[in-house]
């Protein structure tokens, strides 16, 4: 009973954690990437760095959504081959 409540304090911990990502990282990633990546370092108009910032953005969401899959399975792994030595 007791590990079973761990696993579930332990999948929660890692539920929360990805979705403060999911809602922080693209976001910041955002906005900072187009203000200070595209149009300050690279000089970029207002219309493009919209788009190449979004892009951004895209690709951190499936970053991260990809690293709570790769999390999620070696969890799931790590508690089979757990309660298949009991």
């Amino acid at each position: 009973y007791f590990r079973n409540e761990g696993s579930l304090t332990s999948t929660l911990r890692t539920l929360l954690f990805f979705t403060a990502l999911m809602i922080t990282l693209p976001v910041g990633l955002y906005f900072s990437s187009k203000a200070y990546v595209f149009e300050g370092s690279l000089g970029m108009s207002d219309r493009d760095s919209y788009f190449y910032a979004a892009i951004v953005a895209v690709v951190t969401v499936h970053v991260v959504l990809a690293l709570f899959v790769y999390v999620a399975w070696s969890e799931g792994s790590r508690q089979w081959r757990e309660g298949k030595q009991d």
